[in-house]
């Protein structure tokens, strides 16, 4: 499992916390740490998934992740 942290644009609520968390966990080789306004800490299996992936599962959502701070 990689580490993976993400900022994430456009959340301002705790709902937004809790979409982009159920859809995180949804997501096939991904295990969350934590998800936050603006951010998500979570470790990926790459024969699973990868980050373009994942920033796809949260745009899905409706909000904007990229990797870094």
């Amino acid at each position: 499992m990689e580490p993976l942290k993400l900022t994430i644009e456009g959340m301002s609520c705790e709902h937004c916390v809790r979409a982009v968390k159920n859809r995180l966990t949804q997501t096939p080789g991904v295990a969350v740490d934590e998800v936050a306004i603006g951010s998500a800490t979570l470790r990926y299996d790459p024969a699973k998934t990868n980050v373009d992936e994942i920033e796809e599962a949260i745009a899905d959502e409706g909000y904007t992740a990229f990797v870094g701070d």
